[in-house]
């Protein structure tokens, strides 16, 4: 039985197939010398974004899992932009190099302008980490809750700043919420859409208590759809799936520049000052499904975080 269902609408359902359809919204101010973290940015909607911020003047720092290619981008950015580049190395499938990385953002002396949490993970067969939790939700939802805790003081100390989830109309997905009896799919039936959606709706549910951390401060929080953006996502899930994926989806998929010019909308607009605790459809703000707007279950999912991500409540 969903506990849900009686507060769904269709018109939240009607508004997000038109939203679908929409543009972006563009911003033609400049970025200069404003530093922008991005995880995940050696391909895909990562890649993008990093070189749409750097065409502006902003100063780049990735989160990556593979030295060659974070070499490559950066040198890339220097040549094209004359970019400020750097990059951390981890990879979200450990939580001892999410802490790592976490640790090593938080020690950072200057301001953190805009944190766009890109990276993440799709697959259709349950695989477990080192860490014994369940590869999507730890890369997709744990790994940004232990970066952005990290960062709680540090930005809060700052004027401005802003978070920005790269997250995804699949959390309707999770339509009945999420199984905390049963995150990592051991009695429910797991599929890549199952997980996804779930990972997906924890970083909707965990904007919600971040939103009200920052209450009254110059930090932001949102998140966004990036639409439907022909990217390498999936790549390791087997031929069938690429195959389905090529037919099903990518015919009709938009370019990356598309969600590259929403992230930079999102992260640089002054009309986004102070609009924080939103979902975007693009640049469209978007009603949240029920399920993404239950506060009771953003507490109960922050303790469970706190006590995965290895914290302590004060």
């Amino acid at each position: 039985m969903n506990p849900y269902l009686k507060e769904y609408k269709w018109s939240n359902i009607f508004a997000m197939i038109h939203n679908l359809t929409l543009d972006p919204k563009i911003c033609r101010d400049d970025f200069h010398h404003r530093l922008v973290v991005i995880t995940g940015a050696t391909s895909g909607i990562g890649y993008a974004t990093a070189k749409k911020y750097a065409s502006r003047g902003a100063d780049l720092l990735f989160i990556n899992r593979n030295e060659k290619k974070s070499e490559e981008l950066c040198d890339a950015l220097r040549r094209e932009f004359n970019a400020n580049c750097t990059y951390f190395l981890a990879d979200f499938l450990k939580l001892s190099d999410i802490h790592s990385a976490a640790k090593q953002l938080a020690a950072l002396e200057g301001n953190i302008d805009v944190i766009i949490h890109n990276a993440g993970l799709y697959l259709t067969k349950k695989t477990m980490t080192e860490n014994h939790l369940e590869a999507v939700f730890q890369t997709d939802y744990l790994s940004t809750f232990i970066l952005n805790h990290y960062l709680l003081e540090k930005l809060k100390s700052q004027n401005s700043g802003r978070i920005l989830f790269v997250n995804s109309e699949a959390y309707r997905f999770a339509a009945s919420g999420l199984h905390f009896d049963d995150l990592f799919w051991d009695r429910h039936h797991y599929s890549g859409l199952n997980s996804y959606g779930a990972a997906k709706l924890a970083q909707l549910l965990s904007m919600i208590r971040l939103n009200a951390y920052f209450q009254g401060t110059g930090i932001t929080v949102n998140a966004m759809h990036p639409g439907n953006i022909k990217t390498n996502s999936g790549q390791n899930n087997g031929w069938l799936y690429k195959k389905l994926k090529s037919i099903l989806v990518d015919r009709s998929a938009r370019p990356m520049d598309v969600a590259a010019e929403a992230l930079y909308y999102l992260g640089a607009s002054p009309e986004l000052e102070h609009i924080s605790g939103k979902f975007f459809n693009l640049t469209t703000v978007e009603e949240p499904a029920p399920p993404a707007l239950d506060r009771s279950a953003a507490e109960t999912l922050w303790k469970i975080s706190m006590d995965l991500g290895g914290f302590y409540e004060k």
